[in-house]
């Protein structure tokens, strides 16, 4: 069997989605399938992880040829909206286009129940839900840059963090405002920051944080977050999943999340702490009872144990057995 594996854009796109091409393509070296990073209809399935334009023309013409198509529901215009600049303007006529360019497949991988639930009402093309798994080979070793990225930043424990873009769909007033309230403990949001392509209140809520709210930028190694951060709060509004909420589940850390629809498979108190408020009233609250070392270490334990359903060799025989059905 031979996959065409193709990401449109993938030099331009960043964050979770190109992760989550990189976690697709070991998964494929795991299964030891024959695939190629070209679109082309020379193979036994098209597999495209964005649809645009070119992915589009090719799955077309697969369909037209008798290729199967399987195409990644990265992209929604619920999570794509207060992302970057113009995001919130293209947010209502990118429904429409995705409505059509997802019906052009012949299945659809889902990252979470919550994705499939919403893909299901852009079109009746059959769903899977396959998770973005955890590449937990690559978080191996973290503990040993503790001392160094708490020093490069001036970060003192407990440090709350998150990993991934400063955008505000992820919660960025919240943590703000969470450090404002707070100014004991200091907060670190690991991350490319962008302000090039950042709308006008995003850059202002960056370039207004307390001082004891650091924005990294891009870090070159990310285990230094989940060395040097403590407890991973993660107030986002939307998510289709949230790789970086499985590596620091991975990584032991306590999670602090908002309560969405996404996260209904954590359990509150057990694998999390969830607030369900819209503001920082909750996640304060939360963050003066994560001061306490035992449930740090309870949740952190546990947010571990549950994660290892999400390791890339587990992940991998969803994707085998996908590609048996469609062909």
């Amino acid at each position: 069997m031979k996959i065409s594996h193709y990401f449109e854009f993938e030099d331009h796109v960043t964050g979770g989605i190109h992760e989550s091409v990189v976690h697709q393509r070991k998964m494929l070296d795991r299964l030891d399938l024959e695939y190629t990073v070209e679109p082309t209809l020379d193979a036994d399935v098209f597999h495209c992880n964005l649809m645009g334009p070119r992915s589009v023309w090719y799955a077309k013409r697969a369909r037209s040829r008798g290729v199967p198509v399987v195409a990644n529901t990265h992209v929604t215009a619920e999570d794509f909206g207060d992302s970057f600049r113009f995001t919130n303007a293209l947010a209502k006529p990118l429904s429409p286009y995705l409505r059509w360019a997802y019906g052009l497949a012949d299945a659809l991988v889902c990252p979470s129940e919550y994705n499939r639930d919403l893909i299901e009402t852009y079109t009746d093309v059959p769903t899977t839900v396959i998770s973005n798994g955890v590449d937990r080979e690559k978080l191996e070793g973290f503990e040993s840059l503790e001392t160094e990225y708490r020093e490069r930043y001036d970060l003192s424990p407990p440090t709350v963090f998150l990993v991934g873009h400063v955008i505000k769909r992820k919660g960025l007033e919240t943590f703000v405002e969470l450090a404002r309230r707070l100014p004991a403990l200091d907060f670190a949001w690991f991350g490319p920051l962008d302000l090039s392509l950042k709308g006008r209140e995003t850059t202002s809520l960056i370039e207004d944080a307390p001082d004891n709210c650091t924005f990294t930028g891009f870090v070159d190694d990310i285990r230094g977050a989940y060395a040097a951060g403590d407890i991973f709060c993660f107030p986002t509004h939307e998510e289709n999943e949230g790789i970086a909420l499985l590596e620091a589940m991975t990584a032991g850390k306590p999670l602090l999340i908002r309560d969405i629809e996404t996260f209904s498979w954590l359990e509150d108190g057990e694998d999390c702490l969830k607030v369900a408020d819209a503001g920082a009233d909750g996640f304060a609250d939360a963050l003066e009872r994560l001061k306490d070392p035992a449930l740090r270490n309870r949740l952190g334990t546990n947010a571990a144990r549950r994660s290892e359903a999400f390791s890339l060799s587990t992940v991998a025989n969803r994707y085998q057995s996908l590609y048996d059905e469609v062909c």
